[in-house]
């Protein structure tokens, strides 16, 4: 069975950027396009992991993983915060929320998928 990955960010050419590479690699994709749309989502269906831009409309990255985090049964979801907030405060706030990585754009499609597969397999990823 696929693992459901939800990709959230308000650019759609980032969206579909990943989209396409995580269906080609076999994964299940559901998008959103904001936090409040993000939130819908993951109550909708509990995705396997989140990559979650954190400058969005409505709700931000920071607020949509700090909710997840705070709720019991949403907590174990892995997120992936890819943002162009590359300050260290930006880096650190997202790790000590719960975040597992926290990336910058811009990114490569293909090292994004093996992260994912390593997030996935509960591997320890440093960069």
């Amino acid at each position: 069975m696929s693992k459901l990955v939800l990709v959230v960010d308000d650019q759609a050419q980032i969206v579909r950027l990943i989209q396409v590479n995580l269906q080609k690699e076999g994964f299940e994709v559901q998008t959103a396009a904001d936090g409040v749309e993000a939130m819908k989502r993951v109550r909708e269906r509990k995705p396997d992991l989140i990559i979650l831009d954190v400058i969005m409309p409505h709700k931000d990255g920071f607020e949509v993983l700090r909710e997840i985090k705070e709720d019991e049964g949403l907590c174990d979801i892995p997120i992936i915060m890819l943002t162009v907030k590359t300050q260290n405060a930006d880096i650190m706030h997202g790790l000590q929320e719960g975040a597992e990585l926290y990336l910058p754009k811009p990114f490569h499609p293909k090292e994004l998928v093996v992260l994912v597969r390593r997030v996935l397999a509960g591997d320890v990823v440093e960069i």
